[in-house]
């Protein structure tokens, strides 16, 4: 099945009381039983829902995985993937990420006796250096967010080949359209669903995606004793929003095209990070593991003052000032101040992120409206 079919319709059956096409909203907090037990697998939504269940289908079937998981936001989906670990064991992770996963890593976690080391892993021999017996799991960003560095997902897995060791990749820049770690050797996905997935900025989900059996059955019962899941409204708009998956990010990718190579020959841009160009680092690397190089963007400004930047970012008329990505509608962020600020200064210098630093979420608009936001706005 291609990908735009499975998109509209893998894990989805009509409704068989009423033939309903579209999955309809379990909207109930528990399940009549015939006698003790006897649930026919619906018990208490926290448990599972019939709205997510077919959602989690969906989401295994866009990963080409065998199992899907919804939680109530893409920091609980790491969150339970990190709870499967103990006290002592160790994290490999990239020093390009996002602020909330770095913060959830180090402001919770580390409290609890896991230790994370945070390298660029462009280069996998700070990766290999790293490794030991104390090792669990390596936690990778592909492209980065927001210096949209590229990481060899299938040269991970080959490093970590025969070791006890889990790749998970945040896949949430990419979207299972544009990548899919598990065909490149990753165990396991995460998506921040909130973004591409659900497309229109009206959700706050995450999901993780996997094949092993075992770490399913832990997950799971994670997923239902921590508690942390979305609820059937919030798992009938996901399935809506991944219907036009395909369609949101083949455009994304056309605008994020056109917006790159705007940027790149405006006479006040100094740097654009986009992993389209040919002379990106790791851009082999990207054109084998991507079908396209989607629509976030960041870049930085001759006049590298973050006065400079926040001016630009006050003048946007179309790209809205705003936390967050992926929707259909163009955003634009300052990761110093707003996704990223959880990140100590010197932390985030060393893998780039200037202070003056800004980020855009390419949306599906005309993309002549986008250019003329961008031309007023820079001057």
């Amino acid at each position: 099945m291609k990908f735009g079919t499975k998109a509209i319709h893998a894990g989805l059956e009509p409704d068989p009381t009423t033939g309903a096409i579209m999955t309809p909203i379990y909207q109930t907090s528990t399940y009549v039983q015939a006698s003790p037990g006897d649930h026919k697998g619906y018990e208490y939504s926290r448990t599972q829902n019939p709205t997510r269940h077919a959602l989690e289908k969906n989401f295994a079937a866009l990963e080409n995985a065998k199992h899907g998981l919804a939680f109530a936001s893409g920091l609980a989906a790491t969150d339970a993937l990190m709870k499967t670990l103990k006290p002592g064991d160790e994290v490999i992770s990239t020093n390009d990420l996002y602020g909330g996963t770095y913060r959830l890593f180090t402001k919770v976690f580390e409290g609890y006796g896991l230790k994370f080391h945070f390298v660029d892993m462009t280069d996998l021999s700070n990766v290999s250096s790293l490794i030991n017996e104390k090792t669990k799991v390596v936690w990778a960003e592909t492209p980065t967010n927001p210096m949209m560095s590229i990481i060899d997902i299938r040269g991970l897995a080959d490093l970590l080949k025969g070791k006890d060791i889990l790749l998970a990749v945040d896949n949430t820049f990419s979207s299972p359209y544009l990548q899919n770690p598990i065909d490149h050797g990753a165990d396991v996905v995460m998506h921040s669903v909130t973004k591409y997935l659900a497309g229109h900025s009206d959700v706050v989900m995450g999901a993780l995606m996997l094949n092993d059996d075992q770490l399913q059955e832990r997950l799971a019962f994670l997923q239902n004793a921590s508690g942390a899941v979305p609820g059937p409204q919030d798992s009938f708009l996901v399935l809506r929003g991944i219907k036009t998956l395909h369609l949101r990010m083949q455009r994304h990718s056309e605008n994020g095209r056109e917006v790159a190579q705007y940027l790149r020959g405006h006479e006040k841009v100094d740097k654009v990070y986009w992993p389209g160009f040919e002379d990106h680092p790791n851009f082999e690397i990207a054109k084998k593991q991507m079908r396209d190089f989607g629509g976030m963007i960041s870049f930085t400004m001759k006049d590298d003052s973050v006065d400079y930047a926040v001016k630009i970012l006050e003048r946007f008329k179309l790209f809205s000032l705003a936390e967050s990505l992926g929707g259909v509608e163009s955003l634009s962020g300052h990761p110093a101040s707003m996704t990223h600020a959880s990140i100590p200064r010197e932390e985030r210098l060393k893998s780039g992120l200037k202070d003056s630093l800004i980020r855009l979420s390419v949306g599906v608009e005309d993309i002549e409206d986008l250019i003329a936001d961008l031309k007023q706005a820079i001057g």
